[in-house]
C-alpha cells in the first residue's frame, strides 16, 4: 500500500491529543458552566500541556536530535510533528489567555473575585503587600547572579523564576543578569484586605513591586517572569540496572537537569532578556511561548476551590451508597452471594477500601495480593496492607515504580511497605504493570475461598471521587484461579498459562479482541446483526484501528467513546462509514474501559485496564475481564448506550480530526450522560433506603441468629 494511502487512514497522535486538550479548554469557555468550574478546566488545560511537553515533545525532540526521519502512521516525521505542535500549541496558548483575561476574570470581578495589579493597589493594600514582602518573600528567596563564564544555575522543572536585567557595571557595555528562582510549589497567591469579596495578588507582582530591594545600589532595567519545561521522557535501562529502585531514583535525578523543551515567558519581556534566556537555555525558538498573562495557569486550580462562592461551583454530587452493598454487613458475606459491580464516582469506592481493611483484621484471611500503580498521599489501602503484614498475614504488593510522575511516591510506599514486612515486587522487567487487581485468600468452614477485585481504575480513594471507573468484586472460582495464575506469572518466573476467562497483555489481550471483532465481521457477512461498542481513554494502535475499519467495511455498526487520543478517522466512505466516535468531557474524568460485542445475541461485556494503544497492548501488563452476571452486564451495556446518547457534553469526531458538539434536535430531549448516571445512583440509593425502612427486623438476644 502506498505510504500516502496508509497515512490517510490515521490521524496524528500528538495533534489528536492537542484536540483533546482543546475540548477541555472549550469547557472553560462554556458560559453555561459555573465560573469557578470553568476556571478549574482552564487550570487543567495548563497542567495537561505541561505533561504533554515533558513527555511527547521531549521524546520527539530526542528523535530529531538523532536525525530520525521515521514517519508515524499519519505519515509525519518527527520534525514535521514538532512544527505542527508548535503552531497548534501557540494557538491554544492564545485561546487560554483570551479565556482567562477576556472571559473569566471580568466575570469573576463581577462576582467579587479579583486579581489586583500592583498599580491598582489601595494605600492600605500596598502597606499589606509591603508586610507580605518583608515577612514571606524577601527572607525566603535568594537572587543569583549569572556570569557569562560560569555554568548556568540549575532551575527546577516547571518552576517560576524572575529574570532581572541590571544596568551595565561602570566602564562596561554588556548588561548583567540575575535570577530569582521561586522553587517548587511556592505560595503563588496572597489574599488582600477588601471591604467585600476576595482580592488577591500574585507572587511575581509582589516581587516586581519591590525588586529593587533585592539589588540595593543597582539599576534594575527590567524584571520578567519565565518558566522552563524539561524533558521527562527518560527511562531506566532495566538491562543495566542491578536495582530497579536505585535506577528509578537516578532517572528522577536526571530529569532535574534534562534539556529545556519549552520556555514560557511574559509577553512584556525585553528583547535583550529574551535573547539571553533563549541562548543560555538552548531552547528551540519554535518552543518559546510569550504569554500575555500570568504564567502557569495550573496554579489557578487552588483559586477555584476558595471557600464560599458556592453559586460559582457545581452542585455537590457526593458518591452514593452502592445498592448491592450493606455497610453493616461483612464484605465477604456480600460477595459470596453475588458479584458486586461498582460505578465510580457516582457510587462510593468505600466498599473496596472496607474489603481490604476487613481483610487486614480478619483472622481467617491468610494472604492479600495487590497491584499498586497510583495511590493517594495518605492511602488507607496501603495502611491496611501494612497492618495485615504486621499481624502475620502474607501480603504481596506489586508497586509499579515506573508509573510516570508517581515514581517518587511509589518508591516511598515501596520502602514503607517493606519495613512493615510486605513482600514488595518492583514491577515486571521491561514492562509497566498497569493491571488493577486485588486477591484475598481466606480460610472458611468449607475450605479456602478467594475474593477478587478487578477494576479499570487505581487503588486511590481520592481519584475515585473524580474519575469515572468501574470495578467488580467477585469470588467466582474460575476468575479467582485466573487472577492467581496471573499474579504468580508477573511476580515469579513462571510462563503465563492459558487463562480460563481473562486475557492479559502483552500476551493474549489484543489477539482476543481481534478474534472477537472478526467474529462480528463473520456474522455480519452472513447477514446477521453485528454491533461493537467500546469505551477507552485512547485509540491509537494501528492493528486495532485496521480491525475496526474491516468491521465497518463489512457493515458492522461500531460505536466508540474515546475520551482523548483517537487516530481512527470515522465516517470516511468505504473505510469507516459505519463507525461513530464520541468524546465526552464533563465534570468527571472519563476513565473506564468497557467493551461490548453483540456476539450473535449472546452479548459479551468486558472491563479492562488497557487503552487501545500500542504501549498498553505490547509494552504493559494489562487485564481484560469478562462480566458474566446478567444484571451487571446489562448495567454496563446501559452505560455504553448512555455515552452514545449524550447531546449536552458529547462531541462527535469528524474525519478531518476536528470535533463537533452534539446537540439535541428541536423536539429532542437533552441527555447528559454523567448527570444521568448520578441520577440513577441517587434513585437506587433512595429505593434501598425505602425498602430498609419498611423491613421489620426484631432484636435478638446476643449470640442468637435471626
Amino acid at each position: 500500500m502506498p505510504e500516502s494511502a496508509s497515512a490517510s487512514k490515521f490521524l496524528n497522535r500528538e495533534l489528536s491529543w492537542l484536540e483533546f486538550n482543546q475540548r477541555v479548554l472549550d469547557e472553560a469557555t462554556d458560559e453555561s458552566l459555573p465560573l469557578l468550574e470553568r476556571l478549574k478546566f482552564l487550570a487543567i488545560t495548563s497542567s495537561n500541556l505541561d505533561e504533554f511537553f515533558m513527555v511527547r515533545v521531549g521524546g520527539l525532540q530526542i528523535l530529531r536530535q538523532q536525525r530520525s526521519t521515521k514517519r508515524d502512521p499519519a505519515g509525519m516525521t518527527p520534525t514535521q510533528q514538532l512544527k505542527a505542535i508548535s503552531q497548534r500549541a501557540r494557538q491554544m496558548l492564545a485561546d487560554q489567555y483570551r479565556c482567562l483575561l477576556d472571559q473569566l476574570e471580568p466575570g469573576l470581578i463581577q462576582a467579587g473575585i479579583q486579581r489586583v495589579a500592583p498599580e491598582n493597589l489601595t494605600e492600605h493594600q500596598h502597606a499589606v503587600v509591603q508586610k507580605i514582602f518583608d515577612a514571606e518573600v524577601f527572607p525566603v528567596y535568594t537572587p543569583m547572579a549569572v556570569h557569562a563564564d560560569a555554568e548556568f544555575p540549575l532551575l527546577i522543572n516547571k518552576s517560576l523564576t524572575m529574570c532581572v536585567r541590571l544596568a551595565p557595571a561602570a566602564g562596561e557595555d554588556a548588561p548583567r543578569f540575575a535570577l530569582l528562582p521561586f522553587g517548587a510549589a511556592p505560595l503563588r497567591m496572597f489574599r488582600l484586605p477588601a471591604d467585600d469579596g476576595y482580592r488577591y495578588i500574585l507572587l511575581e507582582d509582589v516581587v516586581s513591586l519591590f525588586i529593587g530591594q533585592f539589588f540595593p545600589g543597582e539599576t534594575v532595567l527590567d524584571a520578567v517572569a519565565f518558566r522552563l519545561t524539561r524533558n521527562a521522557d527518560l527511562s531506566v535501562r532495566e538491562d543495566k540496572a542491578a536495582d530497579l529502585m536505585i535506577g528509578m531514583e537516578e532517572v528522577l535525578d536526571a530529569r532535574k537537569e534534562s534539556d529545556c523543551v519549552r520556555l514560557e515567558v511574559a509577553e512584556s519581556c525585553s528583547k535583550p532578556t529574551l535573547e539571553f534566556l533563549t541562548s543560555v537555555l538552548d531552547v528551540d525558538k519554535d518552543f518559546v511561548f510569550p504569554a500575555r498573562g500570568p504564567l502557569d495557569l495550573s496554579a489557578w486550580m487552588s483559586l477555584s476551590g476558595i471557600p464560599g462562592f458556592d453559586e460559582l461551583k457545581y452542585e455537590s454530587w457526593p458518591p452514593r451508597r452502592p445498592p448491592d452493598v450493606d455497610p453493616a454487613e461483612s464484605m465477604f458475606d456480600q460477595i459470596q452471594r453475588k458479584d458486586i459491580l461498582l460505578s465510580m464516582p457516582y457510587e462510593s469506592f468505600e466498599p473496596v477500601v472496607r474489603l481490604i481493611e476487613q481483610a487486614a483484621e480478619d483472622p481467617g484471611v491468610l494472604a492479600i495480593k495487590i497491584i499498586l500503580y497510583r495511590t493517594s498521599r495518605n492511602s488507607p489501602i496501603v495502611a491496611a496492607l501494612q497492618r495485615a503484614s504486621e499481624s502475620g498475614k502474607h501480603v504481596t504488593a506489586l508497586v509499579e515504580l515506573k508509573a510516570r510522575f508517581d515514581e517518587a511516591r511509589n518508591i516511598g510506599w515501596a520502602k514503607s511497605l517493606e519495613q512493615a514486612g510486605v513482600q514488595v515486587i518492583y514491577g515486571v522487567k521491561g514492562l509497566k504493570t498497569h493491571a488493577k487487581v486485588c486477591i484475598i485468600i481466606r480460610r472458611e468452614a468449607h475450605g479456602i475461598q478467594r475474593y477478587v477485585h478487578f477494576a479499570t481504575g487505581n487503588y486511590n480513594e481520592v481519584t475515585a471521587k473524580l474519575y469515572c471507573d468501574v470495578g467488580i468484586l467477585t469470588c467466582d472460582e474460575e476468575l479467582a484461579a485466573d487472577a492467581t495464575s496471573f499474579f504468580n506469572a508477573i511476580t515469579g518466573y513462571s510462563v503465563p498459562q492459558q487463562y480460563r476467562k481473562i486475557a492479559a497483555a502483552p500476551y493474549s489481550l489484543r489477539d482476543n479482541l481481534l478474534e472477537l471483532i472478526d467474529g462480528e465481521i463473520d456474522r455480519r457477512k452472513r447477514g446477521q446483526r453485528a454491533h461493537i461498542m467500546v469505551q477507552v481513554n485512547a485509540l491509537s494502535d494501528p492493528k486495532m484501528i485496521q480491525a475496526l475499519y474491516r468491521a465497518s467495511k463489512a457493515g458492522v455498526r461500531v460505536d466508540l467513546n474515546v475520551r482523548g487520543i483517537c487516530r481512527l478517522r470515522p465516517g470516511s466512505p468505504e473505510l469507516s462509514e459505519h463507525i461513530r466516535v464520541v468524546s465526552i468531557l464533563d465534570r468527571y474524568l472519563e476513565h473506564s474501559r468497557i467493551i461490548y460485542f453483540y456476539h450473535g445475541g449472546a452479548e459479551l461485556v468486558f472491563i479492562s485496564s488497557a487503552d487501545w494503544m500500542l504501549r498498553n497492548l505490547e509494552k504493559r501488563v494489562e487485564l481484560l475481564v469478562p462480566i458474566e452476571d446478567a444484571a451487571n452486564r446489562q448495567r454496563l451495556i446501559a452505560i455504553l448506550k448512555s455515552y452514545s446518547r449524550d447531546n449536552v457534553k458529547g462531541r462527535k469526531l469528524l474525519a478531518d480530526g476536528t470535533y463537533q458538539r452534539r446537540r439535541a434536535g428541536k423536539e429532542g430531549r437533552k441527555h447528559r450522560h454523567q448527570a444521568h448516571l448520578y441520577h440513577l445512583a441517587r434513585e437506587a440509593e433512595k429505593t434501598l433506603e425505602q425498602s430498609h425502612r419498611t423491613l421489620l427486623r426484631p432484636h435478638r438476644a446476643a449470640g442468637k441468629e435471626e
